[in-house]
């Protein structure tokens, strides 16, 4: 079938329960950082994007932990609201970490097998057919070798992904299945990358794109069925720790495996924001201009005050309306 949903998850960090909660386990486990968990005030875009952009998505399913926008109308019929309780294990709940709610996406009910994953920080700013995210019923992906360190922000749960890969998958066999797709045409000078550890036996990792992610229904399946312990544990995790695995440990298994087809990611662009980037227009130039088909605006610690905070966020803000100045259906 040629279904294709999308999966976003979203948090109001400035839901005051939701705050309190939070602040009652942060107590107790010691977890700091607000950055993750700041609400640009942005999402309508998102949406809006989905209407003129992408017309073709099935369904989009929201998942939050029972707030919602107020902006959202929840009777728009290509929309699912999922709340965390109803694909989750309730025992594990409140979860205040993403890892757990992204491993767990496949028990969505009414889920298609062809999703893409949105963090609330991705956005689309150009038509997006369905080819650039499925062709022939496999993700569109890039296989770019890279060498992963625990010194990056998120290296401790990738090396924990690319542990359990060597547990079940040879290098070797991947590259001979599917030398087409290690060394593709359409990487360009990427290729070097994997040339260059081609002499490591074992998987170093993989350059990850940090864009709205395609995945294969049956890849969650597949990796539970033979890692239910592990994913068990971090699903267990309130907070982020160096012992999770996370939603790369799927997309890891589909490039190991050969189920993707190769796509150039030169219309996907992440960027960390920092103030000096927003002043500057660049962020704005690159909304607007729509050379982009997909934009990460990762947020960052570097953007401290409330007054500088807002500034970007009105900056973003006034880029996006350029380009989607229009409501869509799914908002009031």
């Amino acid at each position: 079938m040629d279904e294709i949903d999308f999966v976003i998850l979203w948090v109001d960090g400035d839901d005051e329960q939701w705050k309190n909660d939070k602040n009652q386990y942060l107590a107790m486990e010691g977890e700091k950082g607000e950055s993750k968990f700041r609400d640009w005030d942005n999402l309508e875009y998102l949406f809006r994007a989905f209407e003129k952009f992408t017309p073709w998505v099935r369904k989009i399913h929201f998942v939050t932990c029972g707030h919602l926008p107020k902006w959202l109308d929840r009777s728009h019929p290509k929309l699912n609201i999922v709340n965390h309780s109803e694909y989750m294990n309730k025992g594990n709940l409140p979860v205040f970490n993403a890892h757990p709610l992204e491993i767990n996406l496949h028990r969505i009910k009414n889920l298609s097998d062809k999703f893409v994953y949105f963090n609330d920080d991705t956005f689309i700013t150009r038509d997006v057919n369905k080819e650039r995210f499925f062709k022939n019923d496999l993700p569109c992906d890039m296989l770019i070798s890279n060498a992963i360190s625990s010194s990056s922000g998120v290296g401790h749960f990738v090396l924990n992904d690319i542990e359990i890969l060597n547990r079940h998958m040879s290098k070797r066999d991947s590259i001979k299945k599917n030398i087409g797709k290690w060394f593709n045409i359409k990487y360009g000078v990427e290729n070097l990358r994997n040339i260059a550890l081609l002499p490591w036996n074992r998987f170093t990792g993989f350059v990850d794109p940090h864009q709205p992610q395609p995945f294969l229904k049956s890849t969650f399946e597949e990796v539970w069925s033979l890692e239910n312990e592990t994913l068990e544990k971090t699903s267990t995790s309130k907070f982020r720790s160096c012992n999770d695995v996370n939603q790369y440990l799927f997309r890891y298994w589909q490039l190991a495996k050969g189920k993707f087809i190769p796509v150039s990611m030169k219309d996907t662009k992440y960027v960390t924001l920092s103030m000096e980037l927003l002043r500057s227009g660049k962020i704005g130039k690159m909304i607007t201009s729509q050379k982009l088909s997909m934009l990460c605006l990762n947020d960052s610690d570097s953007i401290q005050t409330k007054t500088e905070f807002e500034e970007a966020k009105q900056i973003i803000r006034d880029a996006f309306e350029k380009i989607l100045p229009d409501k869509s259906g799914f908002e009031i």
